[in-house]
């Protein structure tokens, strides 16, 4: 299933505060070097036409949520998303993911990590190209607080086979956890465009949760946060 045509963007819409281009990030990338404030920060790999990040960050004031998407004209369109909403705790990266976690993104920083429904690219020979690889497991490993959870799912069975072996491999992210699947109460209430999609075409989706270690940074457990 291919990528549908975007909607137009209004014009008069300031995107300066919810869009960055990945080299006017700054470093390090953290909550408050991002958005002022000291918060559980959400990274989304891969954001797509935008309604994860809309959703979480309005169901979620207290947290901050930064997407990073390849595509620029999504990139665009996500980011018009968030300034029609007003929504201040959420911004979006145009660039290349693998670089913003590898260069960019502190140790022990995040909350969560969302990688949802990346490109399988299909032919063997250009699996080498997938996001999930054991050098993004390390730095989503990496880049977690203690107790952080990274959350994958795919629609493609083979894709979620391999990436299991791959986290597993890195050794310092226990899963994957059970995610049930949720009704919808309507039709947008989807984590992401394109689960609307694979479900309205009753396709299966994969589903998986990867929390962080304690034991595999050796310390005790930070205090609950809440929200």
């Amino acid at each position: 299933m291919g990528r549908r045509a975007l909607r137009p963007i209004d014009p008069n819409l300031e995107l300066a505060d919810w869009l960055l281009e990945l080299e006017q990030v700054p470093r390090p990338a953290t909550a408050p070097s991002l958005f002022g404030r000291d918060a559980p920060l959400e990274v989304e790999v891969g954001s797509g036409k935008g309604l994860f990040l809309r959703t979480a960050a309005a169901a979620h004031p207290d947290r901050c949520f930064l997407g990073v998407e390849v595509g620029h004209k999504y990139a665009q369109f996500t980011a018009a998303g968030l300034a029609k909403r007003g929504l201040t705790n959420a911004k979006v990266v145009a660039g290349d993911a693998l670089r913003l976690f590898a260069d960019w993104l502190p140790d022990e920083s995040l909350a969560a990590v969302h990688v949802y429904f990346p490109d399988p690219w299909w032919k063997k020979r250009h699996r080498k190209r997938r996001l999930m690889r054991p050098s993004f497991a390390r730095d989503v490993a990496r880049v977690l607080e203690p107790g952080g959870v990274l959350h994958f799912w795919t629609d493609v069975a083979e894709y979620f086979a391999d990436s299991l072996e791959i986290l597993a491999a890195c050794g310092r992210l226990d899963g994957p956890l059970p995610v049930e699947e949720t009704p919808a109460e309507h039709d947008m209430d989807y984590r992401t465009h394109f689960e609307r999609r694979v479900r309205r075409h009753r396709g299966e989706v994969f589903r998986g949760a990867f929390r962080k270690t304690l034991a595999a940074v050796g310390r005790t457990p930070a205090p609950e946060r809440r929200g």
